[in-house]
């Protein structure tokens, strides 16, 4: 997978990237991660804001620099991205839209920054918004970071382990099962003799009722959904 992202500040991706497993999926050689700063493909690097029409507070990005930035890099590569715009007005992000996402061969992620984008580049461009929460942040740049790490983990090979996220939280819409490791008593608390008996069938069992019990408390609106 080929991953783009356009924001005003590449410095906050160095370290997210370089770390963890997104780090060890670059060194796999399934993903490569390209940081382009819109400034640089402005007409005027000093100004990639202004004040929106109409009045009201904050700076709105300009379409020129966004759209400038795209067609250099897609007529560079010769290829169409499917481009990700993070905005509160954007559809919730989830382990389904993560699941899809993780199938795509070229993603190009948008952060904008300030008060938001003029609303040419959403009616200009082909594009999926994605909002990660009914709050407000200074820019898509986190919210891109939290998206690319739930995605780039679904690769096949990244984790080396299928089961790995075929059994975590989300995968089918349950809370992941309590889990435990040595030592197999802590300060009077005992890990779950079931876990210990060697019975696949029986520690299958008792996961798969945890998982519905944990989420029944924590997450009640999970279930309401199924």
């Amino acid at each position: 997978m080929r991953i783009d992202i356009l924001t005003l500040f590449p410095e906050m991706f160095e370290n997210v990237l370089g770390n963890s497993i997104l780090r060890i999926a670059k060194e796999k050689a399934l993903v490569q991660y390209n940081l382009f700063n819109i400034r640089e493909y402005a007409d005027n690097k000093r100004c990639v804001d202004d004040r929106p029409y109409g009045g009201g507070p904050g700076m709105v990005m300009k379409p020129e620099p966004i759209f400038n930035t795209i067609e250099t890099i897609e007529k560079q590569t010769g290829t169409r991205s499917r481009k990700i715009l993070l905005t509160p007005q954007g559809c919730r992000f989830s382990q389904s839209i993560a699941k899809e996402l993780a199938k795509e061969p070229y993603l190009m992620f948008i952060c904008g920054h300030y008060e938001g984008f003029d609303e040419r580049i959403r009616i200009g461009l082909d594009i999926t918004e994605i909002s990660i929460g009914d709050y407000v942040l200074s820019g898509g740049e986190i919210p891109a970071m939290v998206v690319i790490d739930a995605v780039v983990r679904l690769i096949p090979g990244v984790l080396g382990d299928h089961d790995s996220t075929a059994s975590e939280s989300f995968s089918d819409d349950l809370l992941e099962y309590p889990q435990y490791t040595r030592p197999s008593e802590f300060r009077g608390m005992k890990v779950p003799e079931v876990l210990m008996s060697g019975n696949h069938q029986k520690i299958k069992e008792w996961q798969r009722e945890h998982a519905i019990k944990m989420t029944a408390e924590k997450r009640p609106d999970i279930l309401n959904k199924t």
